[in-house]
């Protein structure tokens, strides 16, 4: 009764964990327009900060994910917080360009992989029952960010200047998340009775890693999630800048932001639910198409209420279909890995996230305009329903017949 109770403890770290460490990094957005003003450093180089940050994010995620699966997730989530705080606070004292993309890029990308992968993987193994609605709250706590920490920093910003307002992110980010670290425990399965139990628990006990991550399944999962992922990265990272290039003033169009957020919340949830009832594979089928079609809408859109309508259609598919990976993990790959394979899948994730801020940026830069932005998003929504149309769950192993006697 004790794991049933604790199991939505570890929801809820996850999901603060989750809305600072995203809400932390996606302070950038929010400061690009008052960083270029102050410094006249370019969008596109601001940007590139981004662009490093997934790229170090990809390249951690699998590595935090492995880390996970050996040590258990609080020292990983610990290590991600401190790095994270540490990463924002010496991107405010940098004194030129290259130095912020390296310092927020790296350091900053390298601690959302300790916080993501190993507390999707955690929560997972905590849940028999429930298992998409569960990963889905704790990804609706990382949606909390742009109705948190966005408007947050959008506030800051008008009375701060842009290195002030990273000093008070990077404190925010101890306060808030050091306590939640100190509840995450490993699922009971490796925690109480160690890998024997894990491997008896498991649909394929005989899989090991370097099959798993060779097996079609895996690769259609991570293809999928890149595709996925590069989808939503611009229209993310440059509607606020967008919106204020359509003459949309800049508090004004933070909010779009909230609204995104807000609307992502409500995705998460009945895409949860949606996949506990229908499959998890059928509903991000779904889900990914309806997200290319709102990437695509943001191209017609001017005016504040449309920026609206459509960030309310797009943060609900985009935010819904992501928890749904980790569903389809769990159901498919041994739990004594799945701190790996969320990384794995996550790497991909976060490599399509690093096209979007720096494409964006270097298409503004050189036409004046976000129009191919939107478009070449459509494209890749498009790759991404196709690719995980085709995707096939592992064979289930066939019982043995037992022999009647004689």
């Amino acid at each position: 009764m004790a794991n049933v109770t604790y199991r939505w403890v570890i929801v809820a770290a996850g999901g603060l964990l989750g809305c600072v460490a995203i809400g932390a990094m996606f302070s950038l957005p929010v400061l690009l327009v008052p960083m270029t003003q102050a410094t006249g450093w370019s969008r596109t180089g601001i940007s590139s900060a981004m662009t490093i940050g997934f790229l170090a994010t990809a390249f951690g995620s699998m590595g935090w994910g492995a880390l996970t699966d050996r040590y258990g997730p609080r020292i990983v989530t610990l290590a991600g917080t401190l790095l994270l705080a540490l990463g924002i606070a010496l991107a405010g004292l940098a004194p030129s360009l290259i130095v912020f993309q390296l310092v927020f890029g790296l350091l900053v990308g390298l601690s959302i992989g300790a916080i993501f992968a190993p507390m999707m993987a955690t929560v997972t193994g905590w849940f028999d029952t429930h298992r998409s609605l569960a990963v889905s709250l704790v990804s609706a706590g990382m949606g909390v960010a742009p109705m948190t920490m966005s408007p947050l920093v959008a506030w800051l910003v008008t009375r701060y200047d842009w290195r002030t307002c990273l000093f008070i992110v990077a404190g925010i980010v101890l306060v808030l998340m050091l306590p939640a670290v100190m509840l995450v425990r490993r699922p009971p399965a490796l925690e109480q009775a160690g890998l024997g139990a894990a491997v008896a628990a498991d649909a394929a006990p005989d899989m090991t890693v370097g099959e798993a991550i060779r097996s079609p399944q895996f690769i259609i999962l991570m293809l999928t999630n890149f595709a996925c992922c590069a989808t939503h990265s611009g229209p993310i990272f440059h509607t606020v800048s967008y919106a204020i290039a359509c003459g949309i003033p800049a508090i004004a169009a933070v909010s779009i932001y909230s609204v995104e957020g807000l609307a992502g919340m409500g995705g998460r949830i009945v895409f949860g639910v949606l996949g506990d009832r229908l499959g998890a594979k059928r509903v991000l089928v779904a889900g990914l198409l309806v997200q290319a079609v709102g990437a695509a809408l943001y191209f017609f859109v001017r005016e504040l209420s449309e920026f609206y309508a459509v960030a309310a259609l797009f943060g609900f598919t985009y935010a819904g279909v992501m928890p749904l990976y980790a569903v389809i993990i769990r159901e498919n790959f041994p739990i004594r890995m799945l701190g790996t394979i969320i990384g794995g899948t996550g790497m991909a994730g976060s490599l399509g996230m690093a096209l979007g801020p720096m494409a964006g940026g270097w298409i503004y830069d050189t036409y004046a305009s976000y129009g191919w932005l939107y478009i070449g998003s459509f494209g890749l929504g498009l790759c991404a329903t196709l690719i995980a149309a085709t995707f096939r769950p592992f064979a289930k192993p066939q019982a043995t017949p037992v022999e009647q006697p004689a």
